[in-house]
């Protein structure tokens, strides 16, 4: 029994000690040789400094070094801040029932009870807390260690030969309690294994000097000029002119429409410039190579290409809890030998102080606004007294949708902008508001005027001054419009050079004008702190370091490690990042390509687009290229005018899935072939949507009486069943070209039902579609929402609700005249 006892004691030990790596295979062996446990088979050992071991339990050499590590504290963020979201890697328990248990046979079988109440037993004890805490586990992940710990031992029908030897020990009062802390540990750095390179992950996340990042840009001499002043002060206009003077330049706009409009007028004035930005690249060369000068989103700006001039526009962005990151990445790596800035002159402290960092030097040029902006001293309080010229700001889209139609029915027409809208939209409402010859003088917007449009306003009105607010941590809020944008909103009202030299500002409520009076006499806060977050490269180091970690951990360990230089950083908000990483954690991609999807520019409150997103890297997975047909199929291609608001709004997220489309089609070109065709449908969706937009009150007053065209969009299961059939029948072309007024098409037998649908054509990406009608035995047609009776002509009602205008008419019956003519031929040809 004593030579078992030792057996089992050299057991323990050899297995512990091998995979700790302090217990030698030489001293395992001279153990061996002995009948019993003697201090040769631990040399150099030590009593426990507890009094719950003064029973004469020895230790081997090297194990208290081995408790006694600890985890220095990261950066700003102590450690228990990043237990509280780090899960443990579920360990697989062994549940073999047919498998040798060298471990009962060596003592006995253990019973479930029993290890129950020693695994609880254990978790109770301070002591195993206290050696936790100083081997890196706080309250938190103890907690959830001795949770797994235990869920461990209870499941595995074979434990390993030394846990069981040492509970059955503890059973039989051969040994204490605590004895199970050694396995308890190495169990937990199994589960947690950034306790094992919690210090090699701080060093990749020390993002204290990100200047350094960019070695290209600090080769050079760089010369930073900031242009510092209000709207309509010039600013952009002079550091523009440096960049179509120079040989080479790069322009960083915020805006796709900002891009597109320097792109546009560098080709007028003979400079050959190409465009970038996430979602299309158009090239001055026809053969494809890279001109001298670029316009992009400052997104896609390049930090590795030298260029004479960069212009970097709305720098004030560079504190953006969501995008800022992207302005001190263009500021510090763009290789230029001169540096443009423009925007508020609140961003000139910070913008110098990074100078300080990259050795540049800095010029300041301060602009005063070239028009005069005078807040008046009385309030609209009645849309009878909005007047040509006027622009309603609005903070929501109820907002605008209500606006809108007290306006028009005062027979006030009105253009619309908002966010969400397609760039085209946004434009055309603006040269329709802009055109003095257009009948529409007034315009109801949201805040996205601030930037990337040139309106004629003469008057701006704040509808309310409250606007939806995203804190520093994610969390949306609705607070007073910020004194910076109430700034950059009203200094629309009076544009340099337009018909309206002097601009007004004022509210819609006599209660807000005291209010926005102080917002806007109110010094603009400055800018402490540029944005910064994890590049791919990082995230790849971690996920080696983590390789079972998910995306979403990696991104939580990561902003929780890093450290950063707290006076001129912080750390951009990563809450769209992560809800898409969690999105499509269960399908299986490369990290770099998931990365890559998670940082794709989607509105994530959007249930149709973020159901799509899902379909794409389902798609992408399968190693199946998303086609045209396979795009048109998921979409219900091709799309009707909307009836409804509720149908305008899925419109737009169908516009923003084909904008997700053509973003991801430049990164993975074999997997998204067909970028021209995607827009191809979008310049047509975009179409359909501004005839929505100049029907708005339309399709307000059609949401309130429930009429749809059919559209669905069902957040339940996010199916858009595929709506694209063959025509069935020819004579349907005569009913609608009778219908529109056309009495000259020959009579043809007909059904009692019929319906014109889309056709789509698989070799030429090509087809028609044509609003579904059906005919009841009284005669009357029946359109969906609009019923025809017997005489009534159907053109007249299109015209009536807005579907169809009269060009839009014209060009209709001369298509479908051409139509009939051609299947007349063709049926003439075969008899």
């Amino acid at each position: 029994m004593s030579k078992l006892r030792s057996f089992r004691a050299c057991l323990m030990a050899h297995s512990f000690g091998r995979q700790s790596g302090i217990w030698p295979n030489n001293l395992f062996l001279r153990a061996l040789k002995h009948s019993c446990v003697s201090a040769t088979c631990f040399e150099g050992v030590d009593r426990y400094k507890c009094k719950h071991f003064e029973s004469g339990v020895l230790k081997p050499r090297g194990y208290s070094n081995l408790i006694k590590v600890r985890l220095k504290s990261s950066g700003g963020k102590d450690d228990s801040y990043l237990s509280s979201f780090v899960q443990p890697i579920p360990i697989k328990a062994c549940r073999d029932p047919d498998g040798i248990n060298v471990g009962e046979e060596l003592t006995r079988t253990l019973k479930k009870d029993d290890l129950l109440r020693l695994l609880n037993a254990f978790c109770r004890r301070p002591e195993a807390k206290k050696l936790a805490a100083e081997n890196g586990l706080d309250s938190c992940l103890f907690h959830k260690a001795c949770i797994d710990f235990r869920r461990y031992c209870i499941e595995t029908n074979n434990l390993p030969v030394d846990l069981h030897i040492i509970f059955s020990d503890i059973l039989q009062e051969a040994c204490h309690i605590d004895d199970l802390f050694p396995y308890f540990i190495q169990h937990a750095r199994t589960i947690f294994p950034h306790l094992d390179c919690i210090e090699d992950l701080k060093k990749i996340s020390d993002l204290r000097r990100p200047a350094n990042w960019y070695p290209e840009a600090r080769a050079l001499e760089r010369k930073i000029i900031f242009h510092a002043g209000p709207t309509n002060s010039g600013k952009t206009y002079h550091a523009l002119e440096r960049f179509y003077g120079a040989k080479s330049g790069v322009y960083c706009g915020p805006l796709r429409l900002l891009a597109n409009e320097v792109y546009s007028k560098s080709k007028k004035m003979g400079v050959k410039c190409d465009l970038v930005t996430g979602e299309e690249q158009h090239f001055s060369n026809s053969d494809g190579e890279v001109s001298a000068h670029l316009s992009c989103t400052v997104e896609m700006t390049s930090v590795s290409v030298p260029y004479e001039v960069a212009v970097i526009d709305e720098i004030q962005m560079i504190r953006d809890v969501q995008r800022g990151w992207a302005w001190t990445r263009a500021f510090l790596g763009v290789c230029a030998q001169e540096v443009h800035v423009c925007g508020e002159a609140s961003a000139v402290s910070i913008i110098k102080e990074l100078a300080m960092s990259t050795g540049d030097q800095v010029e300041v040029r301060t602009y005063k606004r070239l028009t005069t902006l005078s807040v008046l001293n009385h309030a609209v309080e009645n849309f009878d007294r909005v007047k040509p010229g006027d622009c309603v700001v609005c903070f929501s889209k109820n907002d605008i949708y209500t606006v809108s139609r007290q306006l028009e029915k005062r027979c006030v027409e009105v253009a619309v902008i908002y966010g969400t809208l397609p760039p085209g939209t946004k434009l055309a409402q603006a040269e329709k508001f802009n055109n003095p010859e257009s009948s529409c003088k007034v315009m109801v917007a949201t805040d996205a005027i601030g930037m990337g449009l040139n309106l004629n306003i003469k008057r701006i009105i704040f509808y309310s001054l409250m606007k939806p607010h995203i804190n520093e941590k994610g969390e949306k809020e609705m607070d007073l419009v910020a004194p910076s944008a109430a700034l950059q909103i009203a200094g629309r009202a009076g544009r340099y050079a337009s018909e309206f030299v002097e601009g007004e500002v004022t509210c819609f409520k006599s209660n807000d004008l005291p209010i926005l009076k102080k917002l806007l006499n109110t010094p603009v806060e400055l800018v402490q702190q540029a944005g910064l977050h994890p590049t791919a490269e990082q995230i790849e180091l971690f996920a080696y370091h983590l390789p079972k970690a998910t995306l979403s951990n990696l991104i939580d360990i990561f902003v929780t490690l890093c450290q950063l230089d707290n006076d001129k950083y912080f750390m951009c908000n990563m809450d769209d990042f992560k809800f898409l990483a969690d999105m499509i954690e269960h399908i299986p991609l490369q990290l770099r390509v998931r990365y890559v999807f998670c940082c794709a520019p989607i509105p994530k409150k959007q249930a149709f687009v973020c159901t799509m997103f899902l379909k794409f890297a389902r798609q992408f997975c399968k190693g199946q290229p998303l086609t045209l047909e396979w795009m048109c199929r998921q979409l219900g291609w091709p799309l009707r005018i909307p009836l409804t608001v509720t149908e305008l709004v899925h419109l737009e997220g169908v516009f923003d899935v084909l904008d997700l489309y053509l973003w991801l089609s430049y990164r993975f070109v074999d997997m998204f072939p067909n970028a021209n065709h995607v827009r191809d449908m979008q310049k047509e969706l975009d179409r359909i949507i501004h005839i929505g937009i100049l029907n708005i009150t339309r399709l307000l007053h059609n949401n309130e009486t429930k009429i749809s065209s059919g559209i669905s969009d069902n957040e339940d299961d996010f199916e858009i069943q595929s709506r694209t059939h063959h025509a069935r029948h020819l004579a349907t072309f005569d009913a609608i070209a009778s219908s529109i007024g056309e009495g000259d098409v020959e009579e043809v037998s007909r059904d009692s039902k019929h319906s014109v649908h889309f056709h789509y054509n698989k070799s030429t990406g090509n087809g028609s579609s044509f609003a579904a009608e059906d005919r009841d035995n009284s005669g009357s047609l029946d359109f969906g929402p609009i019923r025809l009776q017997p005489g009534e002509r159907l053109a007249d009602q299109l015209l009536k609700q807005g579907l169809l205008t009269k060009d839009m008419l014209k060009k209709l019956h001369q298509e479908l005249k051409e139509q009939i003519i051609e299947s007349h031929d063709d049926y003439n040809n075969k008899n």
